[in-house]
Formats: structure tokens, sequence, C-alpha cells
């Protein structure tokens, strides 16, 4: 079996560590990938700190995975080596069920098979993109636009596809308002995605501190959401709004800012229940719904998207060697707006290239 390397955490809440392991044998319809850069998204931190459910440890973290196919299995018609590709979320699911039979293979109810964190339908570990390579059947491989920075695509893997597939399903763009709460790795992408669709995009962030990027990245508006007055100026203003903050918050007042018959998609994941009143949603028939990633046919349309429209992620790329550094970073807020690891640092503890 191929051997790898990578960063695992040992068990709940451990640091991330150097960890050696072995991915499967590639089969037929596989396609092996050098992983050249991985996204850190906030549910990394969760999973690692068996903060959601019980984990799978020792537990090697990432699903935005951008890198180059190194080798294909003699079935593969969809890749070639040398291709740009990327891999999202999920790496399997049964394939039978009604959800996989219309192309929502991401509510998978029989057998969704996570990056990582997660067993095979063989019963064996998954293991993600914090390492240096990865064996994915080939109906679960994104390609990559080849005017795409990978190192800037990576966090559309996930960070992208989890705005657009909302923006998307509630039929964002011109003529209706949308907002995005919080301006984070997830909000930043639904800014420049909301805006590229066409859709007038107002931003409601806790300050103002960071206006100026909020209307660099697309934002027609921006508010702070600490101070009572853009509640009073702004109610009833929203068709879509989109919600990526994981902090628990009000989201009885947020649904003041829904228009008639809008809609506040949660895509972000509070650690605790956040209570709704009825009367939140009867005022006005309005809709408290969620959303989670996309299909891979969705996700494909994403990333062509993005390619037509030269949209990716602004990350800070860094060497493995700091993520337990850029974890503490990521709780802070402290970033703009997407960790990304070079995974090139690996080999020898060198420093990421700026």
């Amino acid at each position: 079996m191929p051997h790898a390397s990578g960063y695992a955490a040992a068990t709940p809440k451990a640091p991330l560590a150097p960890f050696d392991f072995e991915r499967r044998e590639p089969g037929d319809r596989d396609v092996q990938i050098e992983i050249k850069f991985c996204g850190i998204c906030h549910s990394d931190i969760h999973q690692v700190r068996d903060e959601w459910f019980q984990g799978v440890f020792p537990m090697v973290p990432g699903h935005e995975i951008a890198g180059v196919v190194k080798s294909v299995g003699s079935a593969v018609t969809k890749f070639k080596v040398g291709d740009h590709v990327g891999i999202g979320c999920f790496v399997d699911s049964c394939r039978t069920c009604i959800e996989c039979k219309q192309g929502e293979e991401q509510f998978c109810q029989v057998k969704l098979v996570q990056t990582y964190n997660d067993r095979d339908k063989e019963g064996q570990p998954t293991y993600g993109g914090y390492s240096d390579h990865i064996v994915v059947d080939q109906d679960y491989v994104l390609r990559i636009p080849a005017n795409l920075n990978l190192d800037e695509a990576a966090p559309l893997m996930c960070a992208g596809i989890t705005l657009w597939s909302p923006l998307k399903h509630w039929q964002a763009g011109p003529g209706k308002k949308v907002a995005v709460i919080g301006l984070g790795g997830l909000g930043h992408m639904g800014v420049k995605l909301a805006h590229a669709l066409g859709a007038e995009v107002t931003v409601l962030s806790q300050s103002l501190k960071k206006q100026d990027d909020g209307k660099r990245l697309g934002a027609d508006h921006f508010y702070a959401t600490n101070d009572p007055e853009t509640f009073t100026k702004l109610a009833g203003q929203f068709d879509l709004i989109l919600n990526t903050v994981s902090a628990a918050d009000d989201w009885n007042r947020l649904m003041t800012l829904l228009k008639r018959d809008g809609t506040m998609v949660v895509v972000g994941a509070p650690e605790h229940p956040v209570p709704v009143s009825a009367f939140s949603m009867i005022v006005g028939r309005k809709s408290l719904a969620g959303s989670m990633i996309g299909s891979i046919k969705e996700t494909q349309e994403m990333l062509d998207f993005c390619g037509e429209h030269n949209i990716a992620s602004d990350i800070e790329k860094i060497s493995i060697a700091d993520v337990n550094d850029a974890y503490e970073r990521v709780l802070k807020s402290d970033v703009r707006y997407r960790f990304v690891i070079d995974l090139a640092t690996l080999k020898g503890g060198e420093k990421a290239a700026a």
C-alpha cells in the first residue's frame, strides 16, 4: 500500500504532529493526487477537538484539497496525469439512494464517506488533505480551471461551494438583495460570489473594521451589528440572508431583516442550539433554512463559474509546521481570509512561500 506522510491529531484535542500512514492501493477507477495545498476550515478544528461527534483518531484533517494528478487507473476517463484537480468534503457515497441518483450525493442517506474523520465502505479510516497525496475515485474528483492558482483555489472546495449552493438554490441574482453575516473564510466567498451573480450585497459584521475589505470584495453596503440602529434601518430589507457565523447569535433579531417571504440560510454551525421564536417566521411568512456544501456536479459548476470570473479565495499561505498556531489564530478571527497549507513544506520543514 502507498506510504503517505502528513500531520495528525493522535487523540482528541491533541496538537497536530507529523504522522506516517498508508493510503489504499489505487484501483482501476482511482485517481492518485499529489496534494499541493490544503485550506484550513473551522470545521477541521471542531473535529480535531471532538466538539461535534466522536471522531476517528489518529485524525489527519483537511477537505479543501488542491493538487496535481500523479497517476490514473486503467478505467479512468475523466482525468489524466498533470491535471489540476480538487477534493472537497467527501470522497464516496452509496450511489444507489434517491439523493445520489438525483445528483445530491452530499445528502446521501446510506453512506456518505467524508474525506477525513470517517471510515470507507471497507471500514478503513479516511485521512484528509494535511498530507502529501490522496487516492480518490474519479467520480468524486473536481477539475480546477487552469487560470486559477491552486493555493487560492483550494478553499473553494468547501468555503466556495458552501456559499455557492444556497446562493443558487435561493436564486440570488439581479434584483435580489443578499446579506452576508460575518466576513470570514466563508463570508468573504459569499460576498464575491453573490456580487458576481449580480445581487445587491450587504455585509453585516460585528464592527466596521473590515469595511474596506468588504467593499473591495464586492459588497455594496457594510453595517455593524453592534450598532442598534442597523436593525432599525435594515428592517425588512433582504430577500436572502446567509449566516456564516459559528458562534451563537440572536437569530430572532436577524430574521427581522428579511422581507416578506425572505429566507435566512444557516451555513455556520454553532456548537450549541440557538433558540428561534415561531413569530420570527410566522410574521412575514419567513423561512429559516440550512445548507450543507453541495454535490459534485454543483461544485464543478461553481469552479467553472469561478474560472470564468477569476474568483478565488483571499489566503494566507503557511508551512504545515505552523498549523497549530494557525488554529489558534482562526479561533481569534486573525486571518484574512483563509489559511492554506503549502504541502511542499512537509518535505523538510521549510517555510511556505509568501
